[in-house]
């Protein structure tokens, strides 16, 4: 039986590397779809070909797309990024916003679908660790996914919907972390991290480790991935 097609979207965090290994165990012939949009770090999409080299996925294209659509975000443009700003007590959305990411990357990803009759999309996006993003709640993948019926020719000539798969959307980073060790996630090759050194060395202090780190410290293990000498404060 020929496997069902998946597109999934891969950051090369741990997350989207999860979501990766359990869409392997079930089944999937994945299609990995990373992006390249003015990161001030090239280490996501590094790590990002890696894990798709290491999980065999059938294809993964890395797309590119002009830095300026995401300008005025701490990842993309000439802003601090926050530390030490105990995220999960945060209110409102951070300067780490990306303006509509998910939304674009989604767009691209339907696309890419459409073209191979995929019929599924994979996105690991997670809103119980919050971290203030619009983009990462449920009733956005809902909104998304009723979007895709009513815009593809899939949708509409077929009657067949693309779903929008986010199966790690209502767990906690812990819950994550101990589902990728089940399915032998090798965290080591994954970076989290909005601010890492020159070297690929995680901050330990921006929100993303933050809330990495605190669910290593509550699944009870170490996180393998290397920290700077003043990172690893966990909130």
């Amino acid at each position: 039986m020929e496997q069902p097609k998946a597109v999934l979207l891969l950051s090369g965090g741990l997350d989207s590397t999860t979501l990766l290994a359990l869409a392997k165990s079930e089944g999937r012939a994945v299609h990995a779809l990373s992006f390249s949009y003015g990161q001030k770090h090239s280490a996501e999409v590094d790590a990002a070909r890696k894990i798709a080299g290491r999980f065999g996925v059938v294809q993964h294209v890395v797309a590119d797309i002009d830095p300026a659509i995401f300008s005025g975000s701490a990842l993309t443009s000439d802003i601090a990024v926050p530390k030490d700003t105990r995220p999960h007590e945060a209110t409102g959305i951070p300067v780490t916003y990306a303006p509509a990411r998910n939304t674009i990357f989604l767009s691209f990803a339907l696309a890419w679908a459409e073209v191979l009759g995929a019929e599924e999309i994979h996105i690991g996006v997670n809103a119980v660790d919050y971290s203030g993003y619009p983009d990462c709640r449920p009733e956005f993948i809902q909104a998304f996914e009723k979007m895709a019926q009513l815009a593809t020719r899939t949708g509409v000539e077929n009657g067949a919907a693309i779903r929008v798969r986010a199966p790690l959307i209502h767990l906690s980073k812990r819950e994550i972390i101990e589902l990728g060790l089940g399915l032998g996630v090798d965290y080591s090759m994954t970076i989290s991290c909005y601010d890492p050194d020159e070297d690929g060395s995680a901050c330990g202090r921006c929100d993303a480790c933050s809330f990495r780190l605190r669910g290593f410290r509550e699944a009870g293990v170490d996180d393998p991935v290397r920290y700077s000498a003043s990172g690893q404060t966990v909130a």
